[in-house]
């Protein structure tokens, strides 16, 4: 162990409640919680997008499915590429890439009149949103304590739900008087976090230390140890099974969700829509708290009881869901459905970041995760088919099933620890 190794422990040693962070932890889940924070608002813009653009541009539900999809599929080369990037040359400078990848996708999108077009922006979009994940779980475990890290990935993941209330209120301003040409006319706005990151963020001392390693010889990076053992290659097919099926539920619902609503409730007005836009906003807060909750409860009871936990009840309240045909019980059983099914969001990259060794460890998280997203975009375009086809109740049963799929599955990942002890 390095000298600046130890004094970094020390420190931490010290911290015990968010108020007496060191001033470079703050750096790292602010540049982490910001980043989230705006590019989750550029990505989220789709959802409130999505059905004037199929009325402007004629296309189906089906392809509007496909728009939405292209993000997560190119989530998966993002994830592939930034992580080992990540790994080789640097947390802060891949971290400040991403972040102008989805700044450009999103800009350009303002421009593009056919979905081929469109189809390629999202699938750049993608690329960034897919590679900044491991990289920000691979600074918040680098930084904070292993009994801390589940409620520091779940603080940084809580900023996507803030970019979405940000989605959100700006559709509703912008909207009505610009289009969603001039909505996605803000996607410059991420540039602030790039701005941040070069001037504050440093790379950690985990980090320098095993460039070191690198160097002498001591260690060596290799994609194969995802999978190196038998034991951590089960681990790694049943997290991308789960992962896919968050992907399902999170993207599925956050941009379909502003359309079921309007069909559960007969609207079809574009003022009135705003509301429902508007009304997004508590389903998204509930989102919000859960991941809190959900990251307070991991680092208490460990992973397989907080999972298990969350997914029940996550495939519970979706089926519920369906019974509600008026705006109050739409907003309160949508912020349920939030609560317990994306409060488990935050808390894949806090497993993943203690299950894979540092040298590995943000293409670790990038590959899972870009891999669940990539399988789980096809929800999109399958939830627009059934849309099409059959009803609100189908797109809301099939949803609940994959959640007891993901807990039986959950239940049988080896070793599954604790991750309140530090190592």
């Amino acid at each position: 162990m390095t000298i600046s190794q130890s004094e970094n422990i020390m420190q931490q040693d010290k911290v015990e409640t968010g108020a007496q962070m060191t001033s470079e932890q703050k750096v790292v889940l602010g540049s982490t919680t910001l980043g989230f924070t705006l590019d989750h608002m550029d990505a989220t813009f789709l959802s409130f997008a999505l059905a004037p653009m199929i009325a402007e541009l004629h296309i189906t539900g089906a392809q509007g499915g496909i728009i939405a999809a292209m993000s997560n599929w190119g989530a998966l080369l993002g994830s592939l590429l930034f992580g080992i990037l990540a790994d080789r040359i640097g947390r802060v400078k891949v971290l400040s890439y991403t972040v102008m990848l989805v700044t450009f996708a999103t800009v350009i999108l303002a421009f593009l009149d056919n979905t081929h077009t469109i189809y390629a922006a999202r699938f750049l979009l993608g690329m960034g949103t897919g590679g900044e994940y491991g990289v920000s779980m691979a600074l918040i475990a680098e930084s904070f304590r292993a009994s801390r890290v589940g409620r520091m990935s779940s603080i940084t993941a809580i900023g996507g739900q803030v970019g979405a209330i940000l989605a959100a209120i700006l559709a509703t301003l912008i909207m009505p008087s610009f289009g969603w040409r001039g909505l996605f006319m803000l996607g410059f706005l991420p540039l602030i976090v790039v701005y941040i990151v070069r001037r504050h963020l440093k790379e950690t001392p985990e980090f320098e230390q095993l460039q070191a390693d690198y160097k002498t010889g001591k260690k060596k990076f290799s994609f194969k140890t995802i999978a190196n053992t038998p034991k951590r290659a089960y681990t790694s097919f049943v997290l991308i099974v789960m992962l896919t099926i968050q992907t399902s539920g999170y993207y599925g619902l956050m941009n379909w969700l502003p359309t079921i609503m309007r069909k559960q409730l007969g609207i079809t007005e574009t003022i009135t829509a705003g509301y429902v836009n508007l009304g997004m906003i508590p389903i998204i807060i509930g989102m919000a708290v859960g991941m809190l909750t959900f990251g307070t409860i991991l680092d208490t009871i460990g992973p397989r009881r907080a999972f298990a936990i969350f997914l029940v009840a996550s495939a519970l309240m979706i089926y519920v869901f369906t019974f509600a045909y008026n705006m109050w019980t739409l907003t309160i059983l949508g912020a349920l459905v939030g609560f317990f099914s994306n409060g488990m969001y935050g808390g894949f990259g806090a497993v993943i970041s203690q299950l894979y060794p540092s040298e590995i460890r943000a293409t670790a998280a990038n590959t899972l995760m870009g891999s669940g997203r990539a399988i789980g975009a096809f929800s999109s375009v399958v939830i627009g088919w059934i849309m099409d086809n059959y009803s609100v109740a189908v797109v809301m049963l099939s949803l609940s099933l994959m959640y007891v799929i993901s807990l039986i599955f959950m239940l049988t990942i080896p070793g599954f620890k604790k991750l309140n002890t530090d190592q």
